[in-house]
């Protein structure tokens, strides 16, 4: 398995081409080959492979807009042909007032349906709501059930399953074959809070047991995603989950 930072977390430095640039850079210096493009400036396919190809990096998954999504998803298919990325993520779904999750097949199966018609694979990042129950299942079982596993993957996030109540090893391994990018991002208790994102390592998630289950689960990519730094710099939280991980082996 690859190790590489969802650019969420440095989102507040990518907020144009110059800055983006730059990010990219400093990604690359801490030492990682692999990222996720999400939260970032507008950006052409080409200008972005020009500079993933100068800093030696790989954008493996992005996060790409609803309604760029559902627009015209044989476009973004051939947009991330030109940066080579297989994979194409939604960052989340809330239904529409007066609809119910059960709206979301109508929306993305025609959207999966063409971006596996043109060689990409729609990737559903969940939060904590995917773990309410409709009924007697939970959110997240309806739409892995409703969506064929040919069609949908889910970029499983250990902190928001652990904040929904579940336990990242178990939901990894329950989505097994359809995991090829997951999220890593440490969980801390906090009484005031409830809890607090941190870098990978520094809170208290068992990461043998979800490395062993995304090991076995099929998983390609382990994506550091630290949505909030705690008023630290991002680049600095960053390193320490790189350091962490190099640390385990990856």
């Amino acid at each position: 398995m690859e190790i590489g930072l969802q650019y969420y977390t440095i989102r507040d430095y990518c907020k144009d081409l110059e800055s983006f640039d730059e990010a990219l850079k400093r990604t690359a210096d801490i030492g990682y080959k692999y990222i996720q493009v999400s939260g970032t400036c507008e950006y052409e396919p080409l200008w972005l492979k020009e500079k993933l190809d100068a800093y030696g990096l790989k954008c493996v998954l992005t996060h790409i807009k609803p309604d760029r999504l559902m627009g015209d998803p044989v476009q973004v298919a051939k947009d991330h042909d030109v940066f080579g990325c297989d994979y194409v993520g939604l960052g989340g779904y809330w239904p529409k007032e007066g609809e119910s999750f059960d709206s979301f097949e109508h929306y993305y199966r025609p959207v999966a349906e063409a971006l596996k018609a043109n060689g990409k694979y729609l990737m559903y990042h969940n939060h904590a709501h995917e773990f309410e129950k409709i009924g007697d299942k939970l959110i997240l079982d309806r739409i892995a059930e409703t969506m064929d596993k040919e069609l949908l993957g889910f970029t499983l996030d250990t902190f928001w399953v652990q904040c929904g109540g579940g336990n990242p090893a178990e939901w990894i391994e329950k989505l097994s074959g359809r995991v090829p990018c997951i999220h890593l991002k440490d969980y801390a208790p906090v009484a005031s809070t409830g809890r607090k994102m941190m870098p990978v390592g520094e809170g208290n998630l068992n990461w043998d047991k979800i490395f062993a289950a995304a090991e076995a689960a099929g998983t390609k990519y382990m994506l550091v995603e630290q949505d909030d730094c705690n008023g630290e710099d991002p680049f600095n939280c960053a390193k320490r989950s790189y350091d962490y991980l190099k640390s385990c082996g990856f």
